[in-house]
């Protein structure tokens, strides 16, 4: 058996693993260069921090041939963390575009400091702003690449799974 042949379950595993390595280090490589990261970015992070093990582990229980259900569980855990991250994405992008409120936290209407010199107090708070747009990669906010990315790697995730129980859509 080829184990990186395109047709195999280890490729897909292997490919979300080289995927959400690829999107983490982009996101690092940005925050690197001077642009923090809002705290709606962060969390989409955590998608990137699980996946990837998870991707691993799952081509791990692919070559110890482990049984079916556990690559299966692997891959449709994935397919899950990522489809919610996609919509997390979604929402930040519409906190974005200002279409609903973003959390308090990073859209402004939090309450001021109290107590002591509040003009110090507010000179060292950095807010980054999650209804603002750092920069946009062909016309689309780091966050609404995230939808996009993000559903990608579930549906892959989810294909995978579809396509080795013998479940494929028709063909035309």
């Amino acid at each position: 058996m080829d184990l990186f042949s395109q047709r195999t379950p280890i490729a897909s595993a292997l490919a979300l693993a080289a995927l959400a390595l690829l999107t983490l280090g982009g996101a690092w490589a940005y925050q690197y260069a001077g642009y923090l990261p809002c705290d709606l970015c962060y969390e989409q992070r955590y998608a990137y921090y699980a996946g990837l093990p998870l991707a691993l582990l799952t081509a791990a229980a692919i070559v110890a041939k482990a049984p079916r259900v556990v690559v299966t569980i692997g891959f449709l855990l994935f397919a899950a963390l990522f489809l919610y991250n996609a919509g997390l994405a979604f929402y930040h992008s519409g906190v974005e575009a200002k279409w609903w409120a973003g959390p308090t936290a990073c859209t402004g209407g939090g309450s001021l400091p109290s107590g002591g010199d509040l003009l110090s107090q507010l000179q060292t708070v950095r807010v980054v702003r999650c209804d603002e747009v750092n920069l946009r990669v062909f016309g689309l906010s780091l966050a609404n690449w995230n939808v996009i990315v993000s559903a990608a790697l579930a549906m892959l995730a989810a294909a995978t799974v579809l396509r080795k129980s013998g479940v494929e859509a028709p063909r035309r």
